[in-house]
C-alpha cells in the first residue's frame, strides 16, 4: 500500500523523521537471480526503531510497481518506477577486484524534495537514501526543522554511471552537501567509505562514527577517538547491517545513552542482522529485554544525571561493560530458546516435512555464505582515494 505523493495532512508532532526511499534489490551471481527483497536504508532502519518502539515519521517513494507490505506507507511517484538495484557477484573473485560486490542502479524513483517534508518539528531525523534520492536542499530542510539531524555518508556521495548505473564514490567536498556538513549532528560511514570523507576534516564540525564489519566501529568527535567493540555472530548476509547498526545506535541516543553505550547498541543490532538472509526479523522476547535494559537504564539515572541534548556525553558509562555482557546474555539466552523450540518441533512433526524443511535452510545459508554481501563496498570515481 502507498499513499499519494502530497502533503501529509497529520499534526501529531512525532519524535523521529526518517527520509530515503524503499528499494527493490535483486542479487545476481555469474548472471543468474539467487534472491530478491525489500531493499533501502529505511527498511533496515524502521525494523529496529519499530522493534524498539521509537516513534518516527518516514517520508519514502516508490512506483506504481512497488510490491511489498510495508509498516510505514511510502508517498506514490506517478511517474516513475520504484528504486531498483542489481548487485553482481561473483565466483571467482577476481585479484583486481577491491570490493565483493558490484552495484547498479536500474531504476531511480523521483527524488525527495523539500516539499515532501511534513510542516512539523522532530526531535531527531535520519537522512538515509540510498540511490541520491536527498538532494542537498531536502537536507537543508531536514536540518531546519529536526534538533538533530544522523547522516549516512551512502546518501551524500554516491554517484551513478549514466550508462549502466554502476555506483560509484566521490568526495564530500565535491558533492554539493559539504557546506551543510556544520551542521549535522552524526555522520555514519563504513571503513570504505571513509576515505571519501576525510574523517580528520569533518571531526572538527560533526561526530563521525566509522563502522568496520567484525572490528566494530570507531566514533570521532572534536577531542577523541573511542573504538567500541563487535559482538560475535556468524555471518550469513551482511546487507543492511550498517543501517541496522544506524537505527540501533539512534535508539540508544534517543533512550539517553552516552555515545559509546550507543554505538555498541548498533554493533549489537549490525550482528543481529548479519545473522540473517535479507530484512531480518528480531524475536520480540529479545527485543522486549533490549527494551528492559533502556528502561531500567533510564530510571537510574532520572535524578541523578542532568537532562541533556542527544549525543552530547563521548564519555562511555561506568556500566559500558555491563550493558555488553547483558546484550550477549540476551541473544545467548534467546538462541537457547530457540533451539530448544527446534527440538521440539522436530520431535513433533513427520520426519519427511524435516528433511524437506533442514534441506531449504541448507540450501538457502550456503548459498548467502559463498556470496557475502558488503552493502557499501562499491568502486570508486577515477582520480578519488
Amino acid at each position: 500500500m502507498v499513499r499519494e505523493e502530497q502533503q501529509d495532512s497529520e499534526m501529531v508532532t512525532r519524535r523521529g523523521l526518517v527520509v530515503g526511499n524503499y528499494c527493490h534489490d535483486v542479487l545476481i551471481r555469474d548472471g543468474q537471480v539467487i534472491g530478491e527483497s525489500l531493499g533501502g536504508a529505511a527498511s533496515f532502519v524502521s525494523n529496529v526503531l519499530d522493534g524498539l518502539s521509537i516513534s518516527s515519521h518516514y517520508v519514502s517513494k516508490v512506483g506504481s510497481d512497488f510490491a511489498y507490505s510495508v509498516s510505514h506507507l511510502p508517498l506514490l511517484s506517478g511517474s516513475s518506477m520504484t528504486t531498483l538495484f542489481h548487485a553482481h557477484f561473483f565466483s571467482d573473485q577476481d585479484g583486481n577486484r577491491h570490493q565483493d560486490r558490484v552495484l547498479k542502479r536500474i531504476h531511480a524513483c523521483n527524488p525527495i524534495s523539500p516539499s515532501d517534508l511534513p510542516e512539523l518539528k522532530f526531535d531527531f531525523g535520519l537522512a538515509v537514501g540510498v540511490a541520491g534520492e536527498i538532494l542537498p536542499e531536502t537536507l537543508e530542510r531536514m536540518l531546519d526543522i529536526c534538533s538533530v539531524v544522523f547522516v549516512d555518508i551512502q546518501a551524500l556521495i554516491r554517484t551513478f554511471d549514466p550508462v549502466d548505473g554502476t555506483v560509484k564514490l566521490i568526495g564530500l567536498k565535491e558533492s554539493g552537501f559539504f557546506h551543510l556538513l556544520p551542521r549535522i549532528g552524526f555522520l555514519k560511514t563504513s571503513a570504505e567509505e571513509a576515505p571519501f570523507v576525510d574523517v580528520e576534516e569533518a571531526r572538527k564540525w560533526c561526530c563521525v562514527v566509522v563502522t568496520d564489519g567484525k572490528d566494530g566501529c570507531r566514533v570521532y568527535w572534536k577531542d577523541g577517538d573511542l573504538q567500541i567493540l563487535p559482538f560475535p555472530t556468524v555471518q550469513i548476509d551482511p546487507t543492511g547491517a550498517g543501517d541496522s547498526f544506524l537505527g540501533g545506535f539512534v535508539a540508544g541516543l534517543i533512550q539517553g545513552l552516552a555515545v559509546p553505550d550507543a554505538a555498541l547498541l548498533g554493533n549489537f543490532f549490525g550482528s543481529l542482522t548479519v545473522g540473517q538472509i535479507g530484512l531480518p526479523k528480531f524475536d520480540l522476547r529479545l527485543l522486549q529485554r533490549v527494551k528492559d535494559e533502556l528502561q531500567r537504564r533510564k530510571m537510574q539515572c532520572i535524578g541523578c544525571c542532568e537532562r541533556r541534548a542527544i549525543g552530547t556525553e563521548f564519555r562511555k558509562s561506568v556500566e559500558h561493560e555491563e550493558l555488553q555482557a547483558s546484550l550477549v546474555g540476551a541473544a545467548k539466552l534467546i538462541s537457547t530458546l530457540h533451539s530448544q523450540e527446534d527440538q521440539w518441533e522436530q520431535q513433533n512433526i513427520p520426519t519427511q516435512a524435516i528433511e524437506q524443511s533442514v534441506h531449504h535452510l541448507n540450501n538457502g545459508q550456503q548459498k548467502l555464505l559463498l556470496y557475502p554481501v558488503h552493502e557499501e563496498a562499491v568502486q570508486p570515481v577515477e582520480g578519488q582515494p
